[in-house]
């Protein structure tokens, strides 16, 4: 395994991030069920997190690349949302979030919502850099 391949293992572990939510009424639509556009702001929130924490660079969301709602999320149900770096490119990520639901007064859950957003890493004038350090990239770099 490569210098970079295991740089990209650890940040990936590093940066998994888990929020837990309750799904309230202020977020639920006329069927009593979280709001898809609500899903989806937490979902883009908890990916830009993930990202963040994998690379510690500014970032700027350029896709969602695809959101999969498998059931409704009731409300009075906790989400939580689950992210993970699924590629990492040059200059770009892409990260994983699932939501998964539960009951807030029986046991079990499941995954009720799944996407994909990618990330490009920016400099102060807006142009894209590396995710990772030039010495992970090129090992022979700094010698």
């Amino acid at each position: 395994m490569t210098l970079r391949e295991q740089e990209i293992l650890r940040r990936t572990d590093l940066s998994e991030t888990r929020v837990t939510k309750a799904v309230f009424p202020p977020t639920t639509n006329h069927h009593n069920t979280l709001f898809g556009g609500t899903a989806l702001a937490w979902m883009d929130e908890v990916s830009f997190i993930t990202a963040t924490r994998f690379c510690r660079l500014p970032l700027v969301t350029v896709s969602s690349d695809r959101i999969d709602f498998k059931h409704p999320i009731p409300a009075g149900s906790i989400v939580e949302l689950v992210g993970r770096v699924v590629k990492v490119g040059n200059t770009s990520l892409k990260v994983e979030v699932e939501v998964f639901v539960e009951s807030m007064y029986s046991d079990g859950r499941e995954k009720a919502i799944n996407g994909l957003f990618s990330f490009v890493a920016i400099d102060e004038d807006k142009h894209p850099v590396p995710v990772l350090p030039d010495s992970v990239v090129q090992p022979n770099a700094a010698a």
